[in-house]
């Protein structure tokens, strides 16, 4: 362990690396490193989703332009999902929770500076800057989390927690974005992160072990590779929802993200610390549920945006109105999200999650119905059913596969996996929407073609429902013989 262990407070729970690398999980209170490792995951997923709300106000005052203002939603996620397979080894190297509360003050930093910007120049570079501040903190978030955990009914209650940030994030910061703004201005919707931040960063200090840092030389070909993959592919594909798919930058940015690509492959067959271990993709057994956790959340943020639409530019709702009109996705979400530890031992990860992708695939296609016949008399009641049906699925989905792929992935890639688990969210939600935005344009817009394009969303849980549902394996139980 490193010699800031001997500084840490007596409470604190402590993590031991043993021989082989392995965390052993030592006695101590782990629920208030829990909750502070769920608290930062949150201000991360709400940040993606808070700031839309606010847009057309930070458009007016900031004067940006129709296609300027998406970047303002795009800088985030290009530096988030591009440097996080960096940020993923750098934690591993200097330590999770070094990486934790390094990245967590930048992004506190860069909230501030985002409310505080004179011009559009500034908040789209602040907001670039909370990306890789959330990149640098987001895979030792699930890091620390294993390793403070012990498995069995302890570490499925933790993952529960740490899934019901990841899916009611997005939920939360609609009705969030929308209070901040018409109440206290846009500026808030950046400041409200700096408390956050400042709760965070104390917690983190007090209540979170030190696991020590990995020895290991910095993959540079296959990080500069895994970037510039990470960045084309979500430039590209937020592009072509206002550029066209045969625009000449699209085909470009897709052209680079290939080579990109290529490269990475052959990088990281050559590096003894690769970035990405090759071997996650050998099989499909391994592959299969990253590439579900690529789809899956595309479908979800999907629906929470189209269902924005329906609510406020067709049954005519406020931004408020439009928050509130989800928080049964939220409560449909919840529920299963805490009866899923309970059920896990007995039922296995591979049918716990393969019925929650189901509910996501249902919940969607009955939206689908719903905003095909909506107008300006189609009652709420219609609208919540589904949310609740899909937020069932949702909390039934995350937490599944996300323990199968942190149980698959070998101790010396637990960063590995964890950066690129979150980066696939990141590049899914992304690469999904502006699919669908397209699907939209093609369908005949708001008007006609949103019912088409929720339908469209459905397919992407579907994918994800053969790709987990096929290939997962179950997580065997932890031996409890006594030695």
């Amino acid at each position: 362990m490193s010699n800031d262990s001997r500084t840490e407070a007596p409470d604190a729970p402590r993590a031991a690396a043993t021989p082989g690398g392995a965390v052993a999980v030592q006695r101590g209170p782990v629920a208030p490193a829990v909750v502070i490792l769920v608290l930062t995951q949150l201000m991360f997923v709400v940040d993606t989703s808070i700031v839309n709300v606010a847009l057309p106000d930070i458009g007016r005052e900031l004067r940006f332009s129709s296609a300027g203002l998406s970047w303002v939603v795009t800088a985030y996620a290009l530096t988030f999902g591009g440097l996080i397979l960096l940020s993923g080894k750098v934690g591993s190297m200097i330590g999770p929770r070094r990486a934790l509360v390094l990245g967590v003050s930048v992004f506190v930093i860069a909230s501030i500076a985002g409310g505080l910007a004179p011009s559009a120049g500034v908040l789209v570079a602040a907001r670039a800057l909370q990306g890789v501040g959330a990149a640098m903190a987001a895979p030792s978030v699930m890091v620390l989390l294993m390793g403070i955990t012990a498995p069995g009914p302890q570490r499925s209650r933790a993952m529960a927690m740490f899934v019901l940030a990841v899916g009611a994030g997005a939920a939360v910061g609609l009705p969030a974005g929308g209070v901040l703004t018409q109440t206290l201005g846009w500026e808030w919707v950046m400041f409200v992160n700096a408390p956050i931040g400042l709760v965070v960063l104390l917690g983190a200090v007090r209540n979170l072990p030190d696991m020590g840092r990995r020895r290991a030389s910095l993959d540079i070909g296959g990080t500069t590779a895994s970037i510039l993959t990470m960045v084309a592919l979500v430039f590209a594909f937020t592009s072509a929802a206002d550029r066209g798919w045969s625009s000449p930058v699209v085909v470009g940015s897709f052209a680079v993200a290939a080579l990109a690509l290529a490269a990475l492959v052959v990088c990281e067959r050559r590096h003894p610390y690769p970035v990405m271990p090759l071997a996650f993709f050998s099989s499909m057994r391994s592959a299969g549920p990253l590439l579900a956790m690529l789809v899956v959340p595309a479908g979800q943020v999907g629906f929470l945006f189209f269902t924005t639409l329906l609510t406020q530019q067709v049954l005519g709702f406020t931004p408020i109105q439009t928050g509130l009109a989800l928080v049964p996705f939220t409560a449909g979400l919840i529920t299963t999200n805490q009866l899923t530890p309970r059920l896990l031992p007995r039922l296995g990860e591979r049918v716990i999650g393969s019925t929650g992708l189901a509910g996501l695939v249902l919940g969607i296609v009955w939206m689908a119905l719903v905003a095909a016949d909506a107008d300006a008399h189609t009652s709420i009641v219609t609208v919540l059913l589904p949310s609740i049906l899909l937020g069932a699925g949702a909390g039934a989905t995350f937490a599944p596969v996300t323990a199968v792929i942190m149980h698959q992935a070998p101790t010396e890639h637990i960063g590995a996996a964890a950066g690129l688990t979150q980066g696939l969210q990141q590049l899914g939600g992304g690469m999904g929407l502006a699919v669908l935005t397209s699907v939209l344009s093609a369908t005949g817009g708001l008007e006609d073609g949103l019912g088409a394009t929720l339908l469209a969303t459905a397919a992407f849980p579907l994918a994800g429902l053969l790709l987990f549902g096929l290939w997962a394996r179950r997580i065997p139980a932890p031996d409890t013989t006594p030695a």
